[in-house]
């Protein structure tokens, strides 16, 4: 039996240990999704509050939780409409929460949606080597998605159940496709003639590359990069418009730019051509090489948005579902869009992508067409939408602070160490650390996977808990015994860790709050008051936005913080050091990633020698 830790959801966080066995995807052994019973995530929600609130605010919303819950009323017939959804649909909450989550949403998509993960740096600093390591990465995938094709792929399991496959297949050939009012998604690999082709885009251009000869079989990695080279000697810089730099617009706008765009039939055939490949390969110019401290940070944002306007960030179409990126300097990564996917195929398609060397395969004696450029015919009004997005882009670029950074003092085997959950432990000491920056506690969210269930996507872990706040104001108080301090780090770690539990099965709190208030506005209902009341509004402006993402390598995932005023964590713990990525808005005053990241740093320190000095009896 594989063991590999798999990531879950969208905020990507791996919590559990995930076996393979080598069997085809049951979808049918998968249980449906539950509805937590009402009373039960009504009486969570309000224990959730309780660390954030000042008693009087509590008291007003724990009557309106009283009035929402009362028999025959609201709340009830809101329940009975939920359950009613779950015995008609594959899943009762995951398709209202991706349209209400992400389609909805008129964010751009670099920073605010799209996840990146930033790879260890290849050894080589030239463009002849990069096309050798994206010829094998395109191999590498493409033996991937035969995998898929061929029903290869080992069922997953998580503590001994069985994990829903379903997203595998929408993994390639899909694309996000803006809307007015909201986006849609598009799933072209289901089609009788599925597409064969990827999109390489570098200098801006992109093209049109057939992955398969002729007879359907796989260009082997020699062929790959020998049209990887003719591709390189027709896209040299030119004054072509960064197309790819609409799709980093408010959605709204680039709807309308969209519509415009497809007017004409040339530039409507392009896009459809890069919507419908299997995925995007982006040949990036080399980042700008500074300390090798801040080198990192600046990889990683490369990955996450291009760079900007100057950079790389034309070399990217944000829509597409799986975007590669390979620079001539060594860094490598991806992008996806998380409408679409999640991290667990991601994972489990770098895990083959670094491990799984597939058979050299020769070359078939068959001569290769030409990669086909993708040609735009771009009018004064297109000419003024790309100017106006390369302005907006770039504001977003600058304002968004990334730090990474790897903790080597220890990793998640000193939690383990004393039986407690590496994840909880982090967990407690990220509340603990925003504390020393902020003097506060704040709402704070990871994520769980839903994925024992069909269908299912993602849960909220909230933190903090009423434990750690007790901890965090005990931790630098002189007068609290030594003893008395790691009783309380146990219990703040021992509450987040029952948190995760109740999310892993099913009974988490937020997803069933969001599918009462969607079922209110479904049944023509007004939203009730527990959703407008100021402590629903405070306890979901999630100023701390965090992930667990454990990878076999020394890989980091990065994304921009959920509210204006808030950081977004990534971390990614291994035996005996951890990777972590902080970001920040520089337009906010109040937060700084750089401080949170010295404080973090610090705190694991404080939290290391709290464990390592027990009190002699």
């Amino acid at each position: 039996m594989i063991l590999r830790k798999i990531q879950a959801g969208t905020c990507r966080s791996w919590l559990f240990r995930v076996s393979l066995k080598q069997e085809p995807c049951f979808f049918s052994s998968v249980p449906s999704q539950p509805v937590p019973p009402l009373a039960q995530t009504l009486q969570n929600y309000l224990r959730a509050l309780e660390p954030l609130l000042p008693p009087e605010e509590l008291n007003h919303t724990r009557r309106m939780v009283h009035e929402f819950s009362r028999p025959g009323g609201l709340g009830a017939q809101l329940q009975e409409g939920l359950e009613r959804r779950a015995r008609h649909t594959k899943n009762w909450i995951s398709d209202r929460w991706v349209q209400w989550a992400f389609l909805e949403s008129r964010q751009p998509l670099p920073v605010h949606s799209n996840p990146a993960i930033s790879l260890p740096r290849r050894d080589y600093n030239d463009w002849r080597s990069q096309l050798v390591f994206a010829s094998k990465l395109i191999a590498a995938v493409l033996d991937f998605k035969a995998k898929i094709n061929t029903g290869q792929i080992p069922m997953e399991y998580m503590r001994g159940k069985p994990l829903c496959m379903e997203l595998y297949p929408l993994l390639f050939s899909s694309c996000r496709i803006p809307g007015p009012k909201h986006d849609s998604i598009a799933h072209y690999g289901r089609s009788r003639r599925s597409p064969t082709h990827i999109t390489v885009v570098r200098n801006y251009q992109f093209f049109q590359l057939e992955v398969y000869n002729s007879d359907g079989s796989q260009l082997t990695e020699g062929q790959i990069h020998s049209q990887l080279m003719r591709i390189r000697s027709q896209s040299w810089k030119t004054d072509k418009e960064p197309m790819g730099i609409l799709t980093s617009e408010h959605r709204h706008t680039w709807g309308e730019a969209y519509n415009r765009l497809l007017r004409d039939k040339l530039n409507k055939e392009s896009v459809r051509l890069i919507e419908t490949g299997l995925f995007s390969l982006c040949l990036d110019s080399p980042v700008m090489r500074i300390s090798d401290e801040k080198y990192a940070s600046r990889k990683a944002a490369q990955i996450l948005h291009g760079g900007g306007t100057f950079s790389n960030s034309g070399n990217r179409w944000f829509d597409k579902t799986l975007q590669f990126v390979v620079g001539e300097d060594g860094s490598w990564g991806l992008l996806y869009e998380a409408a679409t996917i999640e991290g667990p195929p991601i994972a489990t398609l770098l895990h083959h992508i670094l491990h799984d060397n597939p058979n050299p395969q020769r070359a078939p004696l068959i001569p290769l067409p030409m990669p086909k450029k993708l040609y735009f015919n771009i009018d004064r009004e297109i000419k003024r939408d790309i100017e106006l997005a390369k302005q907006n882009l770039d504001i977003l670029i600058n304002d968004l602070d990334v730090n990474v950074f790897n903790f080597k003092r220890f990793g998640k085997d000193l939690p383990k160490k004393y039986n407690m959950s590496p994840n909880s432990f982090i967990q407690v000491a990220l509340q603990l650390a925003y504390y020393k920056v902020h003097n506060e506690v704040c709402p704070a969210c990871d994520i769980a996977s839903q994925r024992m269930f069909r269908g299912g996507r993602t849960e909220y872990i909230r933190s903090p808990t009423s434990q750690t706040l007790m901890f965090i104001l005990a931790f630098d108080d002189p007068s609290v015994s030594r003893e008395a301090k790691l009783q309380l780090f146990r219990e703040a770690v021992d509450a987040y860790t029952a948190l995760t539990d109740l999310a892993l099965n099913g009974h988490g709190i937020d997803r069933h709050l969001l599918g009462l208030k969607l079922q209110a506005i479904e049944e023509g209902m007004s939203i009730p008051k527990i959703f407008m009341d100021t402590a629903y509004g405070l306890a979901t402006h999630w100023k701390l936005r965090t992930g667990q993402v454990p990878a076999n390598t020394d890989s980091v995932m990065c994304f921009g913080p959920l509210v204006p005023d808030g950081y977004a964590i990534c971390y990614n713990p291994q035996a005996d050091h951890v990777h972590f990525s902080i970001t920040a808005f520089n337009c906010c005053e109040e937060t700084n990633a750089e401080t949170l990241a010295h404080t973090l740093k610090d705190t694991l320190c404080q939290l290391q020698e709290l464990l390592h000095h027990p009190v002699l009896h």
